[in-house]
């Protein structure tokens, strides 16, 4: 899933234009890849401007192309194939305030799979994907400070004297549900992070209305 913001923003904006949402949704609706004729001979516009805002939604990546000859002859005077449009494989997903249940789906998924193979506790084995996970972001950061990271994944940093409160949980819904469960994974998945940055803070469970469940406090 892309999970940029601003990019997540500027792909959903560009459905705002009629004729191209309209585009989009004849796109997808369809079986098969079409062409630029047959789009505009569906919705009944000129084939230019069919060409131009299938292009665009090509560009944002909500679809991708492909070409191929429909006159089935191959060889020299077949002619040149045609391009067609088709679904991309692209996720979006925005929420306000920023939510990432998918993130949260693909870490218990995979640690009950862990568990059912090796017997043991799910419970260990989602905090261990989690511990991962963190390890991982804190990876892929590079030189970005510990707040850009943590505003980057939905987490809404707010340093105050004691440390960084977490003023947004991305997992909230299912924290309602199931706290001690997605709480200990909010708390691995964290902790994971910093261990990976290598600074003096750890991450602590301190539950506070309104925030996330777990803080970050200097060592």
């Amino acid at each position: 899933m892309d999970r940029s913001w601003d990019a997540q923003v500027q792909a959903v904006a560009a459905l705002e234009e009629p004729t191209r949402r309209r585009l989009y949704e004849y796109v997808v609706s369809r079986p098969a890849p079409v062409s630029r004729d047959e789009a505009a001979a569906a919705l009944g516009i000129p084939r230019t401007t069919a060409a131009f805002h299938l292009d665009r939604l090509t560009e944002e990546r909500l679809l991708a192309t492909c070409f191929e000859r429909r006159t089935g002859r191959t060889g020299p005077g077949a002619g040149r194939p045609a391009k067609l449009y088709h679904r991309s494989d692209r996720e979006i997903e925005i929420s306000l305030p920023e939510r990432q249940y998918a993130v949260a789906s693909r870490l218990l998924a995979a640690g009950i799979a862990d568990a059912e193979a090796s017997g043991g506790s799910p419970r260990e084995a989602v905090n261990r994907r989690a511990r991962e996970y963190g390890e991982s972001l804190g990876r892929a950061a590079g030189d970005a400070p510990l707040t850009q990271i943590l505003a980057d994944h939905g987490f809404e940093p707010r340093p105050d004297k004691d440390g960084i409160a977490l003023a947004n949980c991305p997992f909230q819904r299912i924290a309602k549900e199931q706290p001690q469960l997605v709480c200990g994974m909010n708390l691995h998945l964290l902790a994971g992070l910093v261990s990976t940055l290598e600074i003096p803070y750890e991450a602590r469970l301190a539950p506070t209305p309104g925030n996330c469940c777990v803080r970050l406090v200097p060592v």
